[in-house]
This record gives C-alpha cells, sequence and structure tokens, in this order.
C-alpha cells in the first residue's frame, strides 16, 4: 500500500509532517534503529514552521 505525499498543512512542521506521513522516509531502518534526522530534530527542534493560514479578512 503506498501513500501519496501530502502538503504539509499551515502551522506544522515540515520535517515532521513527512516523517510522519511518509513510511519510504524510514523503510532502509532496520528494525529498532532510530532515524537520525528525527533524533536530531528532536534535540535540536523544529528548524521553522509552515506559516499559519489567515483565520479571516483583517
Amino acid at each position: 500500500m503506498t501513500m501519496a505525499v501530502r502538503e504539509t498543512p499551515p502551522g506544522e512542521c515540515p520535517q515532521c509532517w513527512q516523517h510522519a506521513h511518509d513510511r519510504r522516509i524510514h523503510r532502509k531502518l532496520k528494525p529498532r534503529e532510530d532515524c537520525p534526522q528525527c533524533i536530531d530534530h528532536m534535540v535540536n527542534g523544529h528548524p521553522y514552521l509552515a506559516p499559519q493560514q489567515s483565520k479571516g479578512w483583517w
């Protein structure tokens, strides 16, 4: 079962979103092996967040 990669929703971290919803990213890891990019992300935080959607016209 393959899943189409979706756009990152407004206000979400693009890396967190892709790593959570695209199984191909972690497919190369061995059982119980941590993703180095995810570990770095947890330690160092989000590099940036996707901009929030405007809630109104003002």
